[in-house]
């Protein structure tokens, strides 16, 4: 029997930030690029705080040479005086003690967003150094941190500055010892510092990049309209049915709220909430109050106005959302999050307020603009029948017992285990590929079924139009977890769902449309990351009796430079996977020993939406720009 030795001794107390650095996912998340990321969002948070209690108008984010980031605004500089509590200044106070700022009596901030206290504090234990200068009653302040949090140069006074002047200043150097990596993204940075500014009408947000001598890369935020701006700019690729952006705002019990929304011509909806500038993705009590009061007024106006006659059935909150952009920002005082990421807001006062706010405005828009209702109700009303013809074609794609998907009328070739997580499907382009593929699999795990031609582009069609493609059923069926509101991700057939198509610009068109149908239809298994393309060679090299494969020609050139210059050797350009026996395809794109797969995933919803719209949706000139944009980085082209 094993000693026990669970006594007093056994209980540790970590003093200080030395929590943070041993379990830092309990405070970030991860800490791989996106907790990485997430340091910089600690900081502007505390900037983002000033702006909402009015004393900051500009936020500047640097990515510095040496990949520290700086962080500066105009707001009213961090306290200076020594603390009561602690004994040292307060701007040592924020910076190395949990739980300590102006964000919890109400008398600092009125609402707030960041880690409630923790941010600043949090970001110096994970940093190798932070350097933070005040600008406050005509003079600069700096105090100096190292190596996780400690103070190496305690608050001093280091200059004057002009008599307005305020302000703080953060830098700070992420811990090399404590993430993946060190290197900051300029794209990842600049999709949430445009997101803050439309979040923050007004408020001015500059981000710059000097890593580059030669390119020094930087751009500034500022939107007027607010959300209105920020729906404008997700309806940029789509076809707006109602030219007027419908903006409604309003404060209830202390909690304000602002909406702003527009229909488009497309079928998908696009709702994003927010508390406090921090996005909801799960939604919440908030986004449920708008959600229900939007189908109440649809339903009242349009019974009213005798659109929606009495033998019809009433619109669903499915029909009313179809092909709606809307923003849902909610500042509150004490907001009350459900999870560590803060994905869904919980406080259930929240949920009536946010329904009368945005009941009261939105009944009057329909109510003073008659034409803009109409074209809104029948956008609903088709929706509807819509859902009907879907819900009729839904019942053909739904499995009775095993022995109906057995091979779906000579499709699918299933894998002979049950366990879905040792078990993976390939969607293969063209029945040659097929064919080479059934002969090649694993049987035991692996699941084959040959696509023919390109599938429907789900962006152009209503579920109902999906639907009645073949194609698409037998995807949907053989995954097996139902679509629209029937869909369950727990019933998934296959733990890994495998793209296999040629390494061409016919295949990426498939992959790509494929994609289109899973991010539309089956988002949860692409967030699961349950979605993979399969990486097949372009290349095969043969010099004596050697055959070596490789992905691309950066491969293609580190393998022949490691050759020795004597050799005599052929190089063929592989076409197409039907070009292939067997063998050949078990063992380069396959063989789960050998293979290479490349797993798809959402990092960023509203930019994957805005990416599937342009690429994929009605509208041409965007599609047109984009090409022409990046024509030059096109290889491996088939004309």
């Amino acid at each position: 029997m094993a000693e026990n030795n669970y006594d007093a001794s056994a209980i540790q107390v970590l003093e200080g930030l030395e929590a943070v650095r041993k379990r830092p996912g309990m405070y970030i998340g991860t800490t791989d690029v996106k907790g990485l990321h997430h340091l910089v969002w600690e900081i502007v948070d505390n900037s983002i705080d000033e702006a909402l209690a009015g004393y900051c108008n500009n936020i500047e984010i640097i990515i510095n040479k040496d990949n520290s980031i700086t962080v500066k605004d105009d707001g009213r500089g961090i306290p200076v005086g020594i603390h009561e509590k602690t004994g040292i200044s307060t701007v040592e106070t924020v910076y190395t003690v949990l739980h300590a700022g102006g964000k919890f009596g109400g008398e600092g901030y009125k609402v707030s967003g960041g880690l409630h206290g923790v941010g600043a504090s949090v970001v110096n234990a994970l940093s190798s150094w932070v350097i933070v200068k005040v600008y406050k009653d005509s003079k600069i302040y700096e105090v100096r941190f190292e190596n996780g949090g400690k103070i190496k140069q305690p608050l001093k006074q280091i200059g004057t500055c002009e008599e307005n002047r305020t302000g703080t200043t953060v830098t700070f150097k992420p811990d090399a010892d404590i993430f993946d990596t060190e290197i900051f993204d300029y794209e990842t940075l600049k999709v949430r510092v445009r997101e803050l500014a439309f979040l923050n009408k007004g408020l001015r947000l500059t981000l710059r990049d000097d890593r580059d001598d030669e390119d020094t890369t930087g751009e500034t935020f500022i939107y007027e309209g607010g959300i209105s701006e920020y729906v404008k700019f997700l309806n940029k690729n789509k076809t707006p049915i109602h030219e007027e952006i419908i903006h409604l705002e309003g404060e209830e019990a202390g909690v304000m709220f602002e909406v702003a929304m527009q229909y488009n011509s497309g079928y998908t909806d696009n709702i994003y909430s927010f508390v406090n500038n921090i996005n909801t993705h799960d939604g919440g009590t908030h986004e449920e109050g708008v959600r229900r009061a939007l189908t109440r007024i649809i339903n009242n106006y349009a019974r009213k106005s005798n659109i929606l006659k009495e033998k019809d059935d009433s619109l669903t909150g499915e029909d009313v959302k179809e092909g709606l952009t809307m923003i849902i920002s909610c500042k509150h005082p004490n907001p009350q999050f459900e999870g560590q990421t803060k994905g869904r807001l919980g406080n259930s006062e929240v949920r009536k307020l946010a329904d009368n706010v945005f009941a009261t405005g939105f009944e009057r828009f329909l109510m003073e603009n008659p034409e803009e209702a109409k074209i809104i109700v029948e956008k609903a009303m088709t929706a509807s029948r819509a859902r009907v013809a879907a819900k009729k074609a839904r019942e053909l794609t739904r499995r009775k017992s095993d022995l109906d998907v057995v091979n779906f009328g000579g499709k699918l070739v299933d894998c002979k285990e049950k366990d879905p997580s040792i078990c993976e499907i390939f969607l293969v382009e063209g029945d040659s590929a097929g064919g080479s593929a059934i002969k090649g699999r694993d049987s035991m795990t692996q699941a084959i079924l040959p696509l023919r031609g390109k599938i429907l582009n789900v962006e152009k069609a209503r579920l109902d139009r999906a639907l009645s493609n073949e194609e698409i059923r037998t995807i949907i069926t053989a995954f097996g977890t139902g679509i629209g509101e029937e869909f369950d991700l727990s019933k998934l057939r296959y733990n890994k769902i495998i793209i296999m198509t040629d390494a061409d610009s016919d295949g990426s068109h498939i992959r790509v449309l494929l994609l289109t149908l899973f991010y539309r239809f089956f988002r949860p298994i692409v967030e699961a990351g349950h979605v993979y393309a399969a990486q097949p060679p372009l290349y095969c090299i043969k010099h004596g009796k050697t055959i070596k494969y490789v992905l691309n020609k950066e491969e293609r050139d580190a393998y022949l430079a490691s050759l020795n210059p004597n050799t005599k050797y052929d190089i063929a350009r592989m076409k197409g996977l039907g070009e292939m026996d067997a063998e050949e395809l078990n063992e380069t794109t396959m063989d789960i020993n050998k293979r290479v797969l490349r797993k798809i995933t959402v990092g960023d919803a509203i930019a994957a939406d805005a990416a599937f719209s342009k690429l994929m949706g009605e509208e041409v000139e965007p599609r047109r720009q984009f090409i022409e944009e990046n024509a030059t980085y096109a290889e491996y082209l088939d004309i």
